[in-house]
């Protein structure tokens, strides 16, 4: 039974959850890959900058002071535990725990005026996913499921997948919304760093599992023959091209090596660090590489309400500077980055004074965001918070806008049109305005 994850929440609301959906398309009941590839025809593109992204969320909110904008003179209870490094770029210091990346500003953008406007899990998952604010009664549609509508697949490929279930569903994050589930991601539950890591589904390991999927998809196809003679809509008329292209992708090779791992040499894998980022990060790579149009890598545990400056120096930065610095120094070498945008940011910055238990809070004011190749102009940091980090004092950037350059870097136009499925018009970034100065 192949599935579609949507998610599970594991933050401080308490909620955990994990839902998901029976994808139908190669078994019996309901919706499946066929339908998550049921994309529209080609239709006129503008120009894009880069071919492809890789958005690496942070679920919980990263703090912007321990991170990439520390306050080295303020009070002990604003500046924290850490110390700041020298980065690449003349007057610029991230926090210590980020030597690598340090090293590598000058082949990001840093924003430093990032403007979250929201301090609550969820509903972040929801805005910063998709440049809009939420709306209980119009879900939008996701960056990634935006561009797999818009560029559809290459190369045999989905054209949109998510590693990890570190995305909050209850506000629709990081979904097809209006669009369709047919343009939800293909989810990758399972934790790359795993020797036992498989892609299920796309992994048969048996002629036992390839029969069952063959009688799936032989009862499926009979179900299918029945309906579209009941029906003969134009709808039910299209399915079996796209069922049959869900069956070639489950069953093709590119797609199984597309996910392996092992494939990779072990200084690879050691290079970009032998944990779940790392390795997802080093997937990332492997599936825009064989054709995969956009990739979510979804990292956890950010929501540091409690013992911050622990959870970040000894797990989370360690982890986000070998991985990420790795992914850089990949793409440039293999002459992928100019093609490939990346884009790291989570839900919200945190509170600038330090709580009483050594954690950070949640923060609606400033944040912090990187952007990297994709053709931009890097080495650049835009905006700044006050001395306290705060808040933003010049040159913010809002949800909106980062979703306008993302959309702009990936040569997809502002002003698209869609028509949610009761014919109401919706425009795609009306709020937005690109990062002019980067582009």
């Amino acid at each position: 039974m192949l599935k579609l994850f949507t998610g599970r929440t594991e933050d401080c609301s308490g909620v955990s959850r994990r839902t998901f959906l029976q994808l139908g398309g190669l078994s019996v009941f309901g919706l499946t890959l066929p339908g998550y590839l049921r994309l529209r025809a080609a239709s006129p593109q503008t120009p894009a900058s880069a071919k492809r992204c890789i958005l690496l969320w942070m679920q919980g909110g990263p703090s912007h002071i321990d991170t990439f904008d520390p306050k080295p003179d303020a009070p002990i209870e604003i500046r924290g535990e850490f110390g700041t490094v020298a980065t690449s770029l003349p007057g610029v210091r991230y926090a210590e725990p980020l030597p690598l990346l340090a090293q590598r500003a000058h082949q990001m953008v840093t924003i430093r005026g990032h403007d979250p406007q929201n301090g609550s899990h969820g509903v972040a998952d929801h805005l910063m996913m998709t440049g809009h604010k939420f709306n209980p009664s119009l879900p939008f549609p996701c960056f990634g499921s935006v561009v797999a509508k818009e560029r559809g697949y290459v190369n045999g490929m989905l054209p949109f997948v998510q590693i990890g279930r570190h995305i909050d569903r209850r506000f629709n994050g990081g979904i097809g919304g209006f669009l369709g589930d047919q343009y939800n991601p293909f989810e990758v539950p399972d934790d790359p760093n795993s020797p036992a890591f498989r892609v299920r589904d796309l992994s048969l390991t048996s002629e036992a599992e390839r029969q069952r999927l063959e009688r799936r998809y032989s009862m499926l196809a009979d179900l299918e023959n029945y309906q579209r003679r009941v029906e003969r809509t134009d709808a039910v008329l299209a399915r079996d091209e796209f069922y049959a292209k869900a069956h070639g992708i489950i069953t093709s090779p590119a797609a199984k090596k597309a996910f392996d791992l092992t494939q990779e040499p072990a200084k690879v894998r050691d290079r970009y660090g032998r944990n779940y980022l790392g390795q997802s990060c080093l997937l990332a790579r492997r599936l825009i590489e064989a054709g995969v149009q956009f990739v979510t890598v979804s990292d956890g545990g950010w929501d540091t309400h409690t013992d911050n400056f622990r959870s970040l120096k000894g797990h989370l930065l360690p982890r986000l500077d070998q991985g990420l610095s790795a992914l850089l120094d990949d793409l440039q070498a293999r002459g992928l980055l100019d093609e490939t945008l990346i884009v790291w940011f989570g839900d919200f910055g945190r509170t600038p004074k330090v709580n009483p238990t050594a954690g950070r809070d949640h923060w609606s004011t400033a944040g912090v965001a990187l952007l990297a190749g994709g053709g931009l102009r890097v080495g650049q940091v835009v905006g700044a918070t006050n001395a306290l980090g705060e808040y933003v004092i010049d040159n913010p950037v809002t949800p909106q806008d980062l979703a306008a350059t993302i959309y702009t870097v990936l040569g997809i136009n502002l002003h698209t049109w869609y028509r949610t499925p009761d014919g109401r018009p919706i425009e795609l970034c009306p709020e937005g305005k690109p990062i002019r100065q980067i582009l």
